[in-house]
């Protein structure tokens, strides 16, 4: 009876498990970078910047909508190879995701102490869109 749960259960988490290309991925070395678009686009292109703080540990409870994000540029990192900005930003939990705008944190989505992310896609979009029409004038 246990194998057939376990066997039930893989393609399920399968799914959750979603790979991220190694472009996508940032660490201590280069998050303030990627975080500050003005800085890297200039100020014509600066889209907000979505960082998932990801775990190995945790990684069935990714966010693995990530490249379904519009007007928004995701990154992914590792919380164990960034733990300045895991301390600067006060990240507990993963998955958690922050969304910068300017280099300027405006929206959390944290993990519940069930470590699943309490936000979908549409939420995270939302958010995104949130940050967008706020910064026009």
């Amino acid at each position: 009876m246990k194998n057939i749960l376990i066997l039930i259960l893989i393609p399920f988490l399968s799914i959750a498990q979603v790979d991220v290309p190694e472009e996508y991925w940032i660490d201590d070395t280069n998050f303030e970078e990627k975080i500050n678009i003005k800085e890297a686009f200039g100020d014509d292109n600066n889209k907000p910047v979505v960082v998932e703080f990801w775990a190995k540990f945790n990684e069935v409870n990714c966010f693995a909508d990530w490249d379904k994000i519009e007007n928004a540029i995701y990154y992914r990192v590792n919380i164990a190879d960034a733990p300045s900005a895991k301390k600067k930003y006060k990240v507990r939990m993963a998955p958690t995701i922050i969304i910068y705008k300017d280099g300027f944190k405006e929206e959390v989505f944290k993990a519940g102490l069930d470590l699943t992310l309490p936000a979908d896609l549409n939420d995270i979009q939302k958010a995104i869109n949130e940050v967008n029409n706020a910064s026009k004038f």
